[in-house]
């Protein structure tokens, strides 16, 4: 069997090269770009940013949609845009994810999707603070009228 050597095309290198582009131009923070091909076949790279406010969430999602269609690729779905909280852009092979800093940390999308070094070694830290039980001690009424010996 033949290892399958994943390499992306270059029309997805370009979508996410104009995605991060578009990010950048609307100053969108803390910007994560995670390749999930191997997590999910729902999409190959999801993108995770944050903006300031509803009103820059919004603006954030809709700059992404407005350079994708200039770059010749068609946006399949645009979810959340009324809300603003967060702001879900289908891309096909890219998905982009708007939030506000609150709604991201809350749904925590970078260790659901990307479970990298720091979120392996806090779950291994949640494991150990939360203590185990000992077993019950054998009593005399665990003996049921037999004597201990």
């Amino acid at each position: 069997m033949t290892a399958v050597k994943f390499s992306r095309p270059p029309a997805r290198a370009a979508l996410v090269k104009l995605v991060a582009a578009a990010l950048d131009d609307m100053k969108a923070a803390n910007v994560k770009i995670m390749d999930v091909r191997k997590a999910t076949d729902v999409a190959d790279c999801m993108v995770i940013a944050s903006g300031n406010s509803d009103r820059h969430v919004r603006s954030i999602a809709d700059r992404v949609v407005e350079r994708a269609k200039s770059g010749g690729f068609r946006p399949m779905g645009l979810e959340g845009e009324r809300d603003g909280e967060w702001v879900l852009v289908d891309l096909n092979d890219v998905i982009v994810h708007v939030m506000l800093p609150r709604t991201r940390e809350f749904y925590g999308l970078e260790s659901l999707w990307d479970p990298g070094p720091a979120a392996k070694a806090k779950k291994k830290a949640k494991a150990k603070a939360t203590p185990r039980r000992k077993p019950a001690a054998r009593t005399a009424n665990r003996t049921r009228g037999r004597t201990p010996r």
